[in-house]
Order: C-alpha cells, then sequence, then structure tokens
C-alpha cells in the first residue's frame, strides 16, 4: 500500500481520515527553508553534544536530544501547528483533553542500522487499550530530505488495524520518503521503524507526539523545561506541556485548583469552567 502525501493546505478531515484509513500520510513542504535551518541551528549545540545510542534500537551511529521546548524557540512553533493539533483533536477526541507527549532532535548517522519495526504504543505495555480509540499521535518533521538510502522512517500502512502483537519484516514495511520540511504523521498503533542509513550524510529530524491528557508522558515536561523559559511560553503551550487537567478533576493542586498556577497563576481558571469546555 503506498504512502499518501497530501499537500499542507489539506483540511484536517483529510488528513485525519487518511490516518484512520492507513495509519499514516505525508504532509509535504510545511516548513520553509528558513524554519528548517532556524531550528536545525537551535538544536545543533546539543545534537554535537549528544551520545550516541547504546543498543540496536536508539542506534549505535544515531544522535538524540530532547527539551525542545527549553531550547529552540522555532520547535516552539513547530510543536503549536495549527494543522497538527487540529487532526490530533480529532484522532483523540474521545478523550477530554490530550498533552504532550515527547519531543526529541534525531540524527541518524551514516552506518545506523534499521531499526526494529514497532508500535509508540508499545510505551503503554500491559494496558489493554481498545482498537477503536487511538492514545497517541506522532510526528516526525524532516529536517532533511528522507530518502530511502539515508534511513527514511519505515512503516506499514494499514497496520493500526491488526488485532495482537506483530512481527514484520523490512521488507514489509515502506520507506516514508519526503523532502525536508515535510512531516510524517502517524497513530501510536501503527508499526514503523527508522531505516538503516547507508548514505554517506546524516538523517536529520525532529519527533514530537501527543497523547490523551491521562496518560503518563514519555519526556517529562515538568522537569526538563526551567522556570525562567516557562515564564516566556503562552497559555496554550503551557496546557499542552501538561499544566492543565488530565481529564475530569486529573491533576488538580491545592484542594482543587488549576494546576497552570504552579508556574502562571495568572492564567488560573476555576476547575467548574472545565466542564463547559
Amino acid at each position: 500500500m503506498p504512502i499518501q502525501h497530501l499537500s499542507r493546505e489539506s483540511s484536517n478531515e483529510s488528513i485525519a481520515e487518511a490516518l484512520k484509513r492507513d495509519g499514516c500520510v505525508v504532509l509535504d513542504n510545511v516548513l520553509s527553508r528558513d524554519e528548517i535551518d532556524q531550528v536545525a541551528r537551535d538544536m545543533a549545540p546539543y545534537m554535537q553534544a549528544a551520545p550516541k545510542g547504546e543498543d540496536e534500537f536508539d542506534g549505535f551511529e544515531t544522535r538524540r536530544a530532547g527539551t525542545l521546548i527549553a531550547r529552540s524557540p522555532k520547535a516552539r512553533e513547530i510543536i503549536m501547528n495549527a494543522s497538527i493539533l487540529g487532526v490530533t483533536a480529532k484522532l483523540l477526541s474521545h478523550a477530554s483533553t490530550y498533552q504532550l507527549h515527547l519531543t526529541e532532535s534525531v540524527w541518524v548517522g551514516p552506518g545506523s542500522t534499521a531499526q526494529e519495526i514497532h508500535k509508540d504504543q508499545e510505551d503503554f505495555k500491559g494496558c489493554d487499550f481498545s482498537k477503536e480509540h487511538d492514545t497517541v499521535v506522532s510526528s516526525i518533521w524532516a529536517l532533511t530530505d528522507f530518502t530511502e538510502a539515508n534511513g527514511a522512517t519505515r512503516v506499514v500502512p494499514g497496520s493500526h488495524k491488526l488485532v495482537g502483537e506483530r512481527k514484520f519484516s523490512l521488507e514489509e514495511s515502506e520507506p516514508a520518503e519526503m523532502k525536508a520540511g515535510s512531516v510524517l504523521l502517524f497513530t501510536g498503533q501503527l508499526y514503523h521503524g527508522a531505516g538503516a542509513n547507508v548514505s554517506d550524510s546524516i538523517r536529520e529530524s525532529l519527533i514530537i507526539m501527543y497523547t490523551v491528557g491521562w496518560l503518563r508522558q514519555e519526556e517529562n515536561q515538568y522537569l526538563c523545561v526551567p522556570m525562567e523559559t516557562l515564564r516566556q511560553l503562552p497559555e496554550e503551550l503551557l496546557r499542552l506541556m501538561g499544566y492543565s487537567l488530565g481529564g475530569e478533576l486529573l491533576g488538580f493542586v491545592d484542594g482543587g485548583r488549576d494546576p497552570i498556577i504552579a508556574v502562571r497563576s495568572e492564567f488560573e481558571k476555576p476547575i467548574s469552567d472545565w466542564a463547559e469546555d
């Protein structure tokens, strides 16, 4: 099954429809060259200092660095992309809220071997989620062209509908080739994995994931973003990070108050208002 490509002007409805049908979709040319260069410059010092992976899954020739909100103002804008959030809201609409799950910059270096084909929802092994309801929406933003040779993420379209656990070979997957500035969207139930980089260049990307508000985040936003940064962020991003209720009365502070008071008391609203949202 081929991977569908849509334009950045596509409606949230058409993107969500593709995700529900295939489990994945590519939006072409969402970021400009200037935006790509800016976020790459922001993250370059951290990526150059990041260690290579210590096992095959993380990649012995792959470097990773998180905490994008604290490290890159441009990444904050990408995290808050209106189209991606609109589609995420549709896919996770069975939950009362959704939140940021993971932010990560990734360099897949020459010589990196292919990653095991897996599902992002495996973060929550032991939880018996309904196949009808997604819990995670993942996005991989290409900062360089993604080609089969440099390790483009490999996906198994349609695999999000399978019941039970499966093992897939690389030959059963498709490379999500795309131009720099494009984004691959997929659900937490889709089987996927980084390809092998047999080229002589680094494949650079951002991984940004979202999950329903009542699950534990993979990246702890409360601990990795310092207070001096939190004081500069807009309310919408703070609430997406988790300074918000994760469901009815999940996560309140001080006997029943809006958790955002922990960082920005001026944004507080009565808990009773949440039922009206």
